[in-house]
């Protein structure tokens, strides 16, 4: 086994109330095992409040409520019960100042593990301790930033959707064609499926656009309406489709789904000319020219924030795999609850009543789907934050008030316009509660330290951090050597 740590002691704290005498030893799961002892007539002057304690709660026979002395409580009540309220009382008090005389820093709330004896009064407890982070040599890590503009063919592919948002459309009784509206309703089960299991997917009412090329983001997955193309009204339309391991879904990952599409209506799509008035129409240039140099904007910021998303998920896995992160099982656990939380938001909103629903759908319980989902996005989720949050710290990044209010101003906005929950919640944004403007300002807050975080380890990763470094530093020293 392995060899046990010496208890380290921590001298006699007399300050304030209670006198104690404090060994702690480390345990390997980033928690502190800390032994507290006391003197007995602490115990004894917290069985005296137990007593009174019990006298207020209790109805006692020849005595107003709280006048019952203590010999009385004791012989009604018995040593037991108040030896066990007599421990509650001196734990409260004494645990906050047994932290700080050990100087420990706590993550979680601690536990009582055993109560060793009662003269004196000694007691184990389990406390978990603040995460910590050892970057390691986190400036040494190097990934060129290599992101190139979008070929002119993207652009074109958006402008045309955006024709299609324009388009004119009318019922057709022929089989679907390319660019076609179709009204379907969908059904979707893992395949093979188990006995009695339900749907993965289903809507009952479902606009598809048959589009020549498969578009990012499209539900059920890109390329879903290539399907449909020959099929007529009426038809039942079935063929498996497999998600991939990366996909952003994780009830989807990985799956084979067996696809049943029923079509229900069919609508040819007349697209509107591509000319100046088309561009005035949209609010987007008064010209082609200026629609075109639009979309080309457009296009390139969000394949560029594309391109960012995985340059920085492989740069940070780069650090932490050089970083030592320790931090206790609790929070973990609290990492947990929050995906399941998540999870069970996003079911919700894509019309799955919750993740007991999908549990139930899926035949998974809930500690498998823990097991197998939500743990491991946990740890990751949680590892990449304490990671995050220790490089804006030996960083030293500050948050500038006039971009503050920017980022405030923005979300704010943003979410008064989509979100009806917040709409409700602060009549329009026009009168929120504190709570709302607080929790806003940190998101704010939270965004640009991140931002500001990752333009600094970019800075570091392609070499820019150390040249600019060097140009500081070389005049100095031209002016020593004269």
């Amino acid at each position: 086994g392995s060899i046990p740590s010496v208890p380290t002691p921590h001298a006699i704290y007399q300050k304030g109330t209670l006198a104690l005498k404090i060994e702690t030893h480390p345990l390997e799961d980033h928690q502190m095992r800390m032994v507290v002892e006391l003197e007995s007539e602490q115990l004894e002057s917290a069985r005296r409040k137990a007593a009174r304690r019990i006298a207020e709660r209790a109805k006692i026979p020849g005595f107003r409520p709280g006048k019952a002395p203590y010999d009385v409580i004791r012989r009604l009540y018995g040593d037991g019960v108040l030896n066990e309220e007599a421990v509650e009382i001196l734990v409260d008090e004494m645990y906050p100042q047994a932290l700080k005389q050990a100087d420990l820093k706590p993550a979680a709330a601690g536990l009582l593990e055993e109560i060793q004896s009662l003269e004196p009064p000694k007691f184990v407890f389990t406390v978990p301790l603040e995460p910590t982070v050892d970057l390691g040599d986190y400036k040494s890590v190097r990934l060129p930033y290599e992101w190139v503009e979008p070929t002119e063919q993207a652009v074109e592919q958006e402008i045309e959707t955006l024709r299609q948002m324009y388009a004119n459309s009318q019922p057709v009784e022929r089989p679907v064609q390319e660019t076609d509206y179709v009204l379907v309703s969908v059904t979707g089960h893992k395949d093979p499926s188990s006995e009695g299991e339900g749907p993965v997917l289903e809507r009952s009412a479902y606009a598809v656009v048959v589009r020549p090329e498969p578009k990012e983001g499209e539900w059920p997955f890109p390329g879903f309406g290539k399907h449909l193309v020959g099929a007529k009204p009426g038809d039942v339309v079935e063929f498996i489709h497999t998600y991939p391991e990366d996909f952003e879904d994780e009830t989807l990952k990985g799956q084979h789904i067996k696809f049943s599409v029923t079509i229900k209506a069919i609508r040819g799509v007349t697209l509107p000319e591509l000319n100046d008035e088309f561009a005035q129409k949209t609010g987007l240039g008064q010209t082609v020219d200026e629609l075109h140099q639009k979309m080309r904007e457009n296009v390139n910021r969000q394949s560029q924030a594309e391109y960012d998303d995985e340059y920085f998920e492989k740069l940070l896995e780069q650090i932490k795999a050089g970083a030592t992160i320790k931090y206790p099982p609790q929070v973990l656990e609290h990492e947990v609850e929050h995906v399941l939380a998540d999870v069970d938001y996003r079911l919700r909103s894509h019309g799955i009543e919750g993740l007991e629903k999908y549990l139930e759908m899926t035949n998974t319980t809930r500690e498998q789907f823990i097991e197998e989902q939500a743990r491991p996005v946990a740890k990751k989720r949680l590892e990449r934050g304490l990671v995050m949050d220790e490089l804006a710290r030996v960083e030293n990044i500050q948050v500038e008030q006039k971009a503050l209010e920017e980022e405030f101003g923005n979300r704010w906005a943003a979410l008064a316009m989509t979100n009806e929950d917040f709409a409700r919640r602060t009549k329009g944004g026009t009168k929120p509660t504190r709570e709302i403007v607080d929790a806003v300002a940190m998101d704010a807050v939270n965004v640009l330290v991140t931002r500001s975080v990752l333009e600094r380890l970019k800075a570091i990763a392609t070499g820019q951090a150390e040249a600019q470094v060097a140009s500081v530093e070389t005049p100095a020293e031209e002016t020593n050597q004269e």
